[in-house]
């Protein structure tokens, strides 16, 4: 329940974690870019979801980070945020939170430290309900001959003067291979410093027929409050 000691234990916990951080309490270092993302049919049918159904483009904000902040050469738990701006009108962006995982219908669900960040794909990890079925969400990059690209900010800076890393978002289907909704290139980094990074919660801005599932909603949603807490904490200097 939200009000139960375990869940505020957890708000309180992540409160703490970025205010000492000074950045979000998970994934402290990353970099936040620019992009566009293009809904698009894969030929398939429909997906029950307006959103999903309605080829558009659309500009996005990026944040590529690693979870534990380690030292860039050793393998992190790598995190892609997005943002789609305006997916439902003004002021209702979308938010997308993915995780570096395994590729299998076992591993999709589990967090995997990487080192590079076009090494495989990146997943939801917890079903989404998209169109009124239970799916997993994935973003797989394309290498298209690229070097291995770390995950630590100035490694992803160089990465992108050199061009757009690109990925496509996928939701799983019944069989459990993929099916792509979307193309997301992520094209130029932006002057973010980490304590005024967005805060990303894919609870408060999710979309009608694209929402994320109860599992442990109620303790995700309260980490995502703490953090956030946390934050404006530490920048008022309490």
């Amino acid at each position: 329940m939200p009000g139960s000691v375990p869940v505020t234990t957890v708000e309180a916990g992540f409160r703490l974690l970025a205010r000492l951080r000074r950045a979000p309490a998970l994934h402290p270092h990353g970099l936040t870019c620019t992009a566009d993302l293009d809904v698009m049919g894969d030929g398939g049918g429909p997906w029950g979801a307006t959103w999903l159904d309605t080829p558009t483009r659309y500009a996005a904000t990026v944040r590529l980070s690693r979870a534990a902040g380690l030292p860039p050469w050793l393998p992190d738990g790598l995190g892609l945020a997005v943002r789609v701006e305006q997916a439902d009108g003004p002021d209702h962006p979308l938010d997308l939170l993915l995780t570096s995982s395994g590729r299998s219908r076992v591993t999709r669900h589990l967090p995997l430290p990487r080192a590079d960040v076009l090494g495989g794909p990146y997943s939801s990890l917890l079903r989404y309900r998209v169109g009124g079925r239970h799916r997993m969400l994935a973003a797989f990059p394309r290498r298209t001959g690229r070097a291995p690209v770390r995950g630590d900010p100035a490694s992803l800076s160089d990465a992108l003067a050199t061009g757009p890393i690109v990925f496509d978002l996928c939701a799983e289907t019944s069989q459990g291979s993929w099916r792509t909704f979307a193309v997301l290139t992520v094209r130029t980094a932006l002057p973010v410093p980490e304590e005024q990074s967005l805060g990303f919660d894919p609870y408060a801005h999710s979309l009608p027929g694209l929402t994320p599932g109860n599992a442990l909603a109620a303790t995700r949603c309260a980490a995502y409050r703490g953090s956030r807490a946390g934050r404006r904490d530490s920048s008022r200097g309490d």
